[in-house]
């Protein structure tokens, strides 16, 4: 009873930091700071079912197609709050500026929108659109948008547990003390049943968009890794939002076959 309390405590703080969904009483205990970082998957699972969700609702009540799209390419972030989103900003700043790493980093930590992050926002939301109203226009496997959101929420909290801090910040290190194996063997488990998920829902194509996530994922992490000699929020958050993006471009490829 009391793990099952620690990880409910966790799980309700990592809701109310990863997600914009109002919580009624605010929490934060560092004592369950592990679970909070462990849980991050299945606030994937809240997110993926609510954006899920959408797409059914919208196309019951026959919402135009184009307009479906573009609520359906911004819903995730909306429900996550941008946090993700931010990072990818920040990021792309940071990495197409081709200044030295001690001028990235300062970049990184900059809270003001440079212009790469305009450009690189526009791809985004542009590519997005585009693969969402072709799900939407098709209507096929939109189930696998649940699967998507996890498996990047699952790798970005490996990532953390096992990928060391960039060295000018300890940002990832203090999400990461405490950590057991129990945490681990938790979001390794809820990653495996995220992709028997996809198998099930919709057959070996279901690997097609997963393994579109892991690949974008662990490029952009090995990248930024080379780039920064270690991890951090913000980097995660961008290696998150491209390897959806390309979880979705590959989802939008199976409509048509």
């Amino acid at each position: 009873m009391r793990h099952f309390v620690s990880w409910f405590k966790g799980f309700y703080m990592s809701l109310g930091m990863f997600c914009k969904i109002p919580m009624p009483f605010p929490l934060w205990e560092e004592a369950h700071m592990p679970w909070m970082i462990s849980t991050l998957p299945v606030v994937g699972i809240v997110i993926g079912g609510i954006w899920w969700l959408l797409g059914l609702l919208f196309a019951r009540i026959g919402m135009p197609l184009m307009l479906r799209g573009a609520l359906l390419a911004l819903a995730p972030f909306f429900i996550a709050g941008f946090i993700h989103l931010d990072g990818y900003m920040d990021t792309s700043d940071a990495v197409l500026s081709c200044r030295p790493t001690a001028d990235k980093v300062r970049i990184l930590f900059d809270s003001c929108i440079g212009a790469f992050a305009a450009i690189m926002l526009g791809i985004l939301f542009l590519l997005q659109f585009a693969a969402m109203y072709s799900v939407g226009e098709y209507g096929r496997y939109l189930g696998l948008v649940l699967p998507i959101v996890v498996v990047s929420r699952c790798f970005a909290t490996l990532s953390i547990f096992f990928l060391p801090s960039i060295p000018e910040s300890d940002y990832t290190v203090i999400l990461a003390r405490n950590i057991g194996i129990r945490h681990k063997l938790f979001v390794v488990t809820i990653l495996a049943a995220s992709i028997v998920f996809s198998v099930l829902y919709a057959g070996v194509w279901g690997l097609i968009p997963i393994g579109a996530v892991i690949l974008g994922y662990v490029c952009v992490t090995a990248y930024v890794f080379k780039e920064f000699k270690g991890i951090f929020g913000d980097l995660l958050g961008c290696a998150m939002v491209i390897g959806e993006l390309c979880g979705l471009i590959a989802l939008a490829m199976l409509q048509g076959r």
